[in-house]
């Protein structure tokens, strides 16, 4: 059997209804709050800096690997 419960202050509350004996054990797994993806979590920052590097889009392996620049 599984139970769906909240706690309150400290206190398990269970879901009206639902009676357990006195002394029974109980284990208590805490669910998972679903995780924030980075896009999410950083959507306010994207676009904010830019590299300073005009033709970083055309250059990338030039300033990554220091092939010979591409003519524009």
């Amino acid at each position: 059997m599984s139970i769906t419960a909240t706690v309150i202050n400290d206190t398990i509350k269970l879901p009206e209804g639902v009676h357990l004996e006195d002394q029974t054990e109980v284990l208590i797994v805490p669910a998972r709050k679903p995780r924030q993806g980075m896009l999410n979590r950083y959507k306010d920052f994207i676009g904010t800096v830019g590299s300073g590097i005009g033709d970083l889009a055309d250059n990338h392996d030039h300033y990554l690997y220091g092939t010979p620049k591409r003519k524009p």
